[in-house]
């Protein structure tokens, strides 16, 4: 790494959020930092998931003004005005079933914070469900998951890639709200703006890739998921700092954390980062560009700075990726924990109970039975792994039975079964608790570009 010099031109990109429940308060050091540094200055918010998007579809099918991130006012409010005055432009999947409700929302905002003439770009089209027929659809081959069959489709959003954001900008808006879109697109946008490199600069448009997928989950590139005592230490978790990547015209970046916050940014945790999700670290496929970060070198170059150079890019991919959802019925669950001497032994009766239970009144649907305390997070339906280790008879343990069905009656009476424990089971029970949550199932599929329509509507007050 000797004698590398950065460029002069450099690009600021902040994350705010890398999840939608993500802590609130967690942005503003970020805001406070870029605020001081010169240069065009991006904040960006990843706030979506599969199942995110599902249910945010749902919630806009029950009310039409709904079906964006719920939390995204609570994101925006400590930090929107600062944004404004110090020319901090935000890009951000807050759309998500809904991005014109979102954009609406913002503006509104805005105008209740005394922002003057806010300018917000709407990006619709990736919700295919809208202009694409559902039997054309369903028509499509699945490359991941299970085909959801003749179940209802909830939602069907392909993942936009960089390119809207993109024209976006050239409108000179202050915010650009966006469904579903590729995590590592809401940083790349900003770059191909400001820097203009060229749709088929593979290099480039790889090394931008991957300095959003070093930003796209928050804090895990600056300790947070990273922290193990004693082998992975990393200071005051308590108020981590969240990530800022300086790119510079060249694709080199440096990673770096906001001001006065905890957290560490260190080679370790980027290297950590830059493997997530990759299946394959030759071609990580995303709209935009296939990347390659074989060749990558990372460096500390000074206290929470680490250099990450390299990246290779190769074309983008023919067809873009296509998240399909559907109902998937209801799961039910049951918890009781049985504590002090003797505990393993009462629970694993707890647990025989159970079994002869579901057998005797008939329950149908498939059931799960787990030791939570023993070895149930790697622990198959079967229970093979417990059968196998021997763990201490005094303890804690917590016995969780639960069902999935189609109707939510089914899973009812199968957790009414952990229920009747409280004066059937063994001594000692308690602490019993029950849910029933409505689940989604998801599905990849892969569609060709040409057939996604995207339209960019720009709101002001």
């Amino acid at each position: 790494m000797k004698g590398f010099q950065v460029a002069a031109q450099v690009v600021y990109v902040g994350c705010g959020a890398g999840f939608a429940d993500e802590r609130p308060d967690a942005c503003i050091p970020v805001v406070k930092t870029l605020s001081g540094l010169p240069g065009p200055r991006y904040l960006i918010f990843e706030t979506l998931g599969e199942r995110t998007l599902a249910l945010a579809q749902l919630e806009r099918r029950r009310d039409p003004a709904l079906g964006y991130t719920p939390q995204m006012e609570s994101f925006l409010r400590p930090i929107l005005k600062d944004c404004r005055t110090a020319g901090i432009r935000i890009i951000a999947n807050f759309g998500a079933a809904n991005p014109m409700a979102a954009g609406l929302k913002v503006v509104a905002l805005a105008k209740e914070l005394g922002i003057a003439n806010p300018r917000v770009a709407v990006v619709q089209g990736d919700d295919l469900l809208t202009y694409i027929d559902d039997n054309v659809i369903r028509s499509w081959k699945i490359i991941e998951g299970i085909a959801l069959g003749d179940a209802e489709l909830i939602a069907a959003n392909v993942y936009l890639g960089a390119g809207p954001v993109v024209e976006a900008l050239r409108q000179n808006v202050d915010i650009v709200i966006l469904g579903r879109c590729a995590d590592s697109a809401l940083a790349l946008g900003p770059l191909l703006h400001e820097f203009g490199w060229a749709r088929d600069d593979w290099d480039h448009l790889a090394a931008g890739t991957l300095a959003g997928h070093l930003l796209e989950c928050s804090a895990h590139v600056t300790g947070g998921y990273f922290a193990d005592p004693g082998f992975k230490d990393v200071p005051d978790l308590a108020r981590i700092g969240f990530p800022i990547a300086e790119v510079s015209a060249d694709g080199s970046i440096v990673m770096t954390k906001a001001g006065n916050t905890g957290g560490r940014v260190s080679s370790r945790t980027v290297k950590e980062q830059m493997l997530y999700e990759l299946h394959d670290p030759a071609a990580y496929l995303v709209p935009d560009v296939t990347l390659d970060i074989t060749e990558v070198e990372v460096a500390e170059v000074g206290p929470d700075r680490v250099l990450v150079r390299g990246a290779r890019g190769k074309p983008q991919p023919p067809t873009l990726k296509v998240t399909l959802s559907a109902e998937g019925g209801w799961l039910g669950e049951g918890e009781i924990t049985y504590a002090g001497p003797n505990a393993l032994a009462r629970a694993e009766l707890a647990a025989d109970v159970l079994r002869t239970r579901l057998d005797l009144v008939g329950i149908q649907c498939p059931t799960r039975i787990d030791l939570i305390g023993s070895i149930s997070s790697f622990d198959s339906d079967g229970g093979t792994l417990r059968q196998r280790n021997k763990f201490p008879g005094d303890g804690e343990y917590r016995v969780r039975l639960s069902g999935k069905s189609p109707d939510r009656k089914t899973v009812e009476r199968v957790t009414n079964e952990l229920i009747g424990l409280y004066s059937t089971g063994p001594a000692g029970g308690g602490g019993v608790r029950r849910s029933f949550v409505s689940r989604v199932r998801t599905c990849s599929a892969l569609v060709e570009r040409e057939l996604v329509r995207v339209d960019i509507k720009i709101l002001e007050e």
